[in-house]
């Protein structure tokens, strides 16, 4: 059984208790996929200086936020680990010649166990995740996708947690609904990345900062965009893109999310 890797949008902590079109499809997704042996998480809200896996037994949900209300902080999600699988992710990192870390405490932020509460509520599948290198940027992130490529055959699903636009000055200041549409900077920079991902121009999302319209203002800076470089490598070269959900919450916050097949995989769809 081989997975698609998966880069989706996991919004504002307040998701699963937020009536939104995003949340509506998190719910069905997990059910969409074939059933994963173990979840390995690349979250923007972790980031280290080195590649570094969480190893432990048994996840802690971590509150990585304040101001919420009470019932937030209320939601637990106690996935079991899976740290033979984090000694097995560290070392194909390595093998790719990359340094490598191993966290033996850290559970996980809201960038895993938020979409993953919605995608799989019974939280029974076991969950890792992997830190990212803001500093690093774009192509190192791609490039330790590739290096994972392979846990894809294992019944491995990897999935990217950021946000396709975040830009959380302007959402504080336009004090928007939920509902409220899309200005056009964040439609014209999303339209750009969703062609040049549709139709393979991996060199140009590399350089997004330079190449895309308006790539500053929908992210100031990169965290939030580093997990679809590396669910993108995660799938190989030459695979097949595909948009499963498009919508903005609160107009700046696009929710899109993607899924990335491997070449072999989109010769057996074609």
């Amino acid at each position: 059984m081989t997975l698609p890797s998966i880069f989706l949008s996991h919004g504002s902590p307040m998701l699963p208790l937020t009536d939104s079109a995003a949340r509506d499809f998190l719910v069905g997704l997990g059910g969409s996929l074939p059933r994963p042996k173990a979840i390995l998480v690349i979250s923007a809200h972790w980031e280290t200086d080195i590649p570094t896996v969480n190893a432990v037994a048994a996840n802690e949900t971590i509150h990585d936020f304040y101001g919420f209300p009470r019932e937030l902080y209320q939601l637990r999600y106690p996935a079991p680990g899976a740290p033979d699988l984090a000694h097995a992710v560290a070392a194909r990192l390595q093998a790719a010649g990359l340094p490598v870390g191993i966290d033996r405490a850290r559970g996980l932020d809201h960038g895993a166990w938020v979409p993953l509460l919605l995608m799989y509520p019974q939280a029974d599948i076991p969950v890792l995740q992997l830190s990212i290198q803001t500093e690093r940027g774009p192509r190192h992130h791609l490039e330790l996708g590739r290096a994972l490529a392979p846990l894809r055959e294992e019944g491995v699903l990897i999935i990217g947690s950021g946000s396709f636009t975040h830009n959380l000055g302007e959402f504080r200041k336009r004090r928007l609904d939920i509902d409220d549409p899309a200005p056009s900077w964040v439609v014209d920079f999303a339209d750009w990345v969703h062609n040049a991902a549709i139709e393979g121009r991996v060199d140009d999302l590399v350089d997004y900062r330079r190449l895309a319209p308006h790539a500053r203002d929908n992210h100031p800076t990169d965290e939030h965009f580093l997990p679809l470089f590396a669910a993108m490598g995660a799938a190989g070269e030459g695979g097949r893109v595909e948009r499963l959900h498009n919508s903005a919450n609160y107009g700046v916050l696009r929710m899109d999310v993607y899924a990335f097949h491997g070449v072999d995989e989109a010769r057996a769809a074609a």
